[in-house]
């Protein structure tokens, strides 16, 4: 049996529909709060419990040979900070407990690529055991590192686990809006007067799902895999989205100086709005910082691939529509 924490996430939802685990037992661990329509449907046993709460985390895991990782706060917001901690440090470190005391014989951490200390530009963000949260920029950056360090001292513990650092994620099954869904929905609506520029690498959510199952499978205990997709510019994914759409993108360009001058503001109509916001001053300077990166690792280790960007990008129109979230017939305006 697979117990998979954070299975509602865009990431969970995906792995729920991984084609690998068709005909396994699965076992979901939602909190009391939280909305599970979207997997009810599914061939999956959903349990209530929190990352906080060590006996739901217990009872979730008991008779599981493999845990999922997934769950955690993602915000690239500046607020946040304990909560990030609670749930994203202090959870992990909970899973780690519960993994021991139930005899789980795998655990899949879900990392980030974020939790790396960022290189130079020009030299390619590689896997490496040094987390250091203090190096990092960002609170969610520095508690994804933090937690990523604990499940490193628990293999040394005697844990059997695997670390996967994905990039920035994209592609179907966003039942909750991420940023870079928020851009997509903003774009199809005309709600996007102006971009600002940067480039960042994105992976496919479906992708992400099959390498985890890979890494379950065939990663190497106490070893960490990037399962990163293409670096893009923001330029380029909303030319490719103007081909997809017939809807022209932005030509307003802002300055990254005035970006960084309006993001409070920027963050705050976000928050009025209760949608994700797009640029927020952790945003913006993750688009002009280094994310050149690589899978070969997980290529050659794993047999992890993934499918080009553009690829992703109709997908993701493809489900939005399907599901309501944009027009399903987007007016041309050129």
């Amino acid at each position: 049996m697979i117990a998979i924490t954070g299975a509602t996430g865009h990431i969970g939802n995906a792995l729920l529909r991984e084609p690998f685990l068709e005909g396994k037992k699965l076992r979901a661990l939602v909190p009391p709060s939280e909305d599970f329509s979207c997997i009810k449907d599914l061939d999956v046993e959903i349990v209530s419990g929190d990352l906080r709460d060590m006996d739901s985390l217990i009872l979730a895991f008991t008779g599981a040979e493999v845990v999922y990782h997934l769950a955690g706060i993602v915000s690239i917001g500046s607020g946040k900070k304990r909560l990030l901690h609670e749930v994203n440090v202090n959870g992990t470190k909970n899973v780690i407990d519960a993994c021991i005391e139930t005899k789980v014989k795998r655990l899949v951490y879900v990392s980030s690529i974020h939790a790396f200390t960022e290189p130079p530009h020009g030299t390619p963000i590689l896997e490496n055991k040094d987390f250091d949260e203090s190096k990092v920029v960002g609170n969610y950056g520095k508690s994804k590192a933090e937690a990523t360090k604990e499940v490193f001292k628990a293999v040394d513990r005697g844990l059997d686990a695997v670390i996967l650092h994905p990039t920035g994620v994209i592609g179907p099954y966003e039942y909750k809006l991420s940023n870079t869904g928020q851009l997509i929905v903003d774009f199809v609506n005309r709600r996007l007067a102006a971009y600002i520029d940067g480039a960042y690498d994105f992976v496919d959510v479906r992708d992400v799902a099959r390498g985890i199952v890979l890494a379950c499978e065939r990663g190497r205990k106490g070893e960490n895999y990037i399962l990163s997709g293409e670096q893009i510019t923001v330029k380029r994914i909303l030319e490719i989205l103007q081909e997809e759409t017939g809807l022209m993108a932005p030509k307003l360009k802002v300055p990254f100086w005035l970006a960084k001058l309006t993001a409070p503001l920027s963050e705050l109509y976000y928050m009025i709005r209760k949608q994700q916001p797009l640029y927020t001053s952790y945003s913006i300077f993750t688009l002009a910082s280094n994310s050149l990166t690589t899978h070969k690792k997980a290529a050659q280790e794993l047999g992890y691939s993934a499918r080009p960007i553009r690829e992703s990008i109709k997908d993701t129109l493809a489900w939005l529509q399907e599901n309501g979230k944009i027009p399903l017939c987007p007016a041309a305006t050129h």
